[in-house]
């Protein structure tokens, strides 16, 4: 009994001991190194001198962070939910299709989930375009007639960059609510239709109750996914006012590439680290607590 015990953890340990170092070395080690280098006054590469709780002090009094901060809360907020309710709304649509057009559908969705971020960029600036794109035509009967650059209009930057991440992103949301629509037995709405329930009592009394699972996943995931948002916001601030638009990780890259203070770098990376991993645990489990009730 004790051999059997020993040679199935020795199984364990072979079959789990490869991923344990891997994901030590590339994760674990080089996140307390950086929580060791934000007390220092290091540059991106090299040594430096203990200072203790200095970066942070400075930073969290930063003016430029607290923008920064501001503007990827309000990011957030823009396609958190938005994309969510979106990505559920269409994965019920899809979901009623059969056969080839389902598929055809939800390849539609799911194709711009694969473009790489630089695509996404120049497909939407040309979209976007002052001169010759289409979103143009929406926007000049509410700007007097005349064409506006929705990318270096303030008020309007953030908007925009939230469409196209939406745009970008619902698709792998999409499959994973129609996996979830999929694990919902046709028996249910079947007997709720003979007690004459319409569709908007069977979602709200069937559907979203056993969706609520799939929801608070998809919700956690681009909670974390748009708390490092990053490479949108970059290319289409790109040429204009940085600062108005900047975020967090925005503003980790400027400390630490651009203005060399690996220091200050790695104290903003370690706020923005527990930041999300606060905000993710308790978002899940409040959204789960919800579920059980």
């Amino acid at each position: 009994m004790i051999r059997d015990k020993r040679s199935e953890y020795l199984a364990a340990l072979i079959l789990v001991g490869p991923f344990v170092v891997i994901y030590g070395l590339l994760f674990v080690w080089p996140t307390i190194q950086m929580v060791m280098l934000s007390f220092t006054d290091a540059p991106l590469i090299g040594p430096g001198d203990w200072v203790g709780l200095e970066n942070y002090v400075g930073i969290l009094t930063h003016r430029l962070f607290r923008n920064a901060t501001w503007n990827t809360a309000y990011f957030v907020l823009l396609t958190v939910v938005p994309n969510t309710l979106v990505s559920l709304a269409i994965a019920m649509a899809v979901n009623r299709l059969k056969g080839w057009q389902q598929g055809f559908v939800m390849a539609c969705f799911f194709l711009p989930y694969i473009l790489p971020v630089s695509v996404v960029y120049l497909t939407w600036n040309w979209i976007i375009d002052v001169q010759y794109g289409l979103v143009q035509y929406i926007v000049r009967p509410f700007n007097g007639g005349e064409p506006m650059s929705l990318t270096r209009t303030i008020p309007f930057f953030m908007p925009t960059v939230a469409v196209v991440t939406i745009w970008w992103t619902l698709g792998f949301n999409v499959l994973l609510f129609i996996a979830g629509l999929r694990n919902i037995s046709p028996e249910i709405y079947e007997a709720a239709s003979l007690d004459s329930a319409g569709r908007w009592r069977q979602f709200r009394k069937i559907t979203w109750p056993l969706i609520w699972p799939v929801t608070a996943l998809v919700l956690t995931i681009q909670l974390i996914a748009q708390l490092k948002i990053f490479d949108q916001v970059y290319l289409f601030s790109t040429g204009g006012r940085q600062d108005p638009t900047i975020v967090l990780v925005q503003y980790i890259y400027k400390l630490a590439f651009q203005q060399n203070k690996g220091g200050e770098g790695a104290a903003a990376a370690t706020l923005l680290f527990a930041m999300i991993i606060i905000l993710s645990v308790l978002q899940y489990q409040a959204l789960r607590a919800r579920g059980e009730k």
